[in-house]
């Protein structure tokens, strides 16, 4: 175990913004996690377990603790029968790389999460989603190590608190559990036809069979077309989660802005969606959109906006995380002074 001292984390974000941290080390099983933990409880230290930094931010301050990086690799079959297997997927391993395994093993189930930046083990806390699917459909359970009792536990999904975006690892528990791999089930039954626009113009202008790897690949080329690629272009991703609105404050929105049930040109559906118990998602690139800043760049604090997509937060000069945190309170300001919506961060400024 090599832990190394005063490390830049501008390295461990793909925003590259960040201070030092005090410690940091590379963990590749869980021997050397159990060892990383003991190192850092002899010394008093504070601990935060990342992945590979796509979904995190580090404030300018650093950290005077031991960043532990998850290493642990691993995809193993556990089970098969007519219908569906089941993978058991190290926490270390690229999530993208695991989903395209699958794809070639013709099993479905997360094929709509291609391309989504990060590891296997970050997954569930974020509980990652697109295009109709999210890691918490397939998901059988997370094998983490506990921190409070010092010991390796199972957490079946229905123990993970699955939400919007959400889990017990990013709330209740944050930082208590420190996920090895996680179990999925996956189909082997016919994929499902896509419900969503984009991804249904990619098969009518390719006229191609729908397939699980057909789907993957349309998959991949909408998402190259609106985003980034985050190992050229400093950014996490989409940065705002769409946020979930009450009828009456949706009715309260349409009479001062009827436009937002039509389709804006150039967009592949309208910006709301009817949740089945009667509450609204509200597209936060609409509302960033809204409130002009639609491909905004801000020269004061080296921010911008990706010109294809209002939700990703591009670093193009910032010098410090206070800078991007300005950027970002200009928007929410704006949206909440004309909407009353409070725009939720998705990528998780750190400690």
């Amino acid at each position: 175990m090599n832990i190394l001292q005063g490390v830049s984390l501008k390295l461990y974000s793909t925003m590259r913004l960040g201070g030092i941290t005090e410690y940091l080390v590379c963990v590749k099983t869980r021997d050397e996690l159990v060892e990383a933990e003991k190192w850092a409880e002899s010394k008093q230290l504070p601990v935060i377990t990342i992945g590979s930094g796509s979904n995190i931010i580090w404030r300018d301050e650093g950290y005077k603790g031991l960043i532990i990086v998850n290493k642990i690799r691993g995809f193993k079959k556990l089970s098969e029968d007519e219908t569906s297997a089941t993978y058991q997927v190290g926490a270390g391993e690229n999530w993208d790389n695991i989903v395209a395994k699958t794809v070639d093993l013709e099993l479905q189930g997360i094929e709509c999460l291609s391309l989504i930046p990060g590891t296997a083990g970050a997954a569930p806390v974020q509980n990652i989603g697109a295009y109709g699917q999210d890691v918490s459909q397939t998901l059988v359970s997370v094998e983490a190590y506990d921190r409070m009792e010092a010991s390796f536990v199972n957490i079946a999904n229905e123990q993970c608190n699955f939400g919007y975006r959400s889990s017990r690892f990013k709330t209740t528990d944050k930082g208590r559990f420190i996920i090895c791999s996680i179990t999925l089930k996956l189909s082997k039954l016919s994929v499902a036809p896509p419900k969503y626009a984009d991804i249904q113009a990619y098969f009518h202008d390719k006229n191609i069979a729908l397939s699980t790897s057909s789907l993957r690949k349309a998959v991949i080329a909408v998402r190259r077309r609106k985003l980034p690629d985050p190992s050229k272009v400093a950014n996490c991703g989409s940065y705002f989660s769409n946020p979930i609105i009450s009828a009456d404050h949706f009715k309260k929105i349409t009479k001062k802005y009827p436009h937002i049930k039509k389709a804006r040109p150039g967009w592949p559906q309208p910006a709301v969606w009817e949740l089945p118990d009667g509450q609204y998602k509200v597209g936060a690139g609409w509302l960033v959109e809204e409130a002009g800043f639609s491909a905004f760049r801000d020269h004061a604090t080296g921010m911008k906006l990706w010109p294809k997509q209002n939700l990703v937060f591009i670093n193009y000069k910032a010098q410090n995380t206070k800078q991007l945190v300005e950027f970002e309170q200009k928007i929410t300001d704006k949206v909440y002074e004309m909407f009353q919506i409070n725009l939720i961060r998705e990528p998780e400024i750190l400690p």
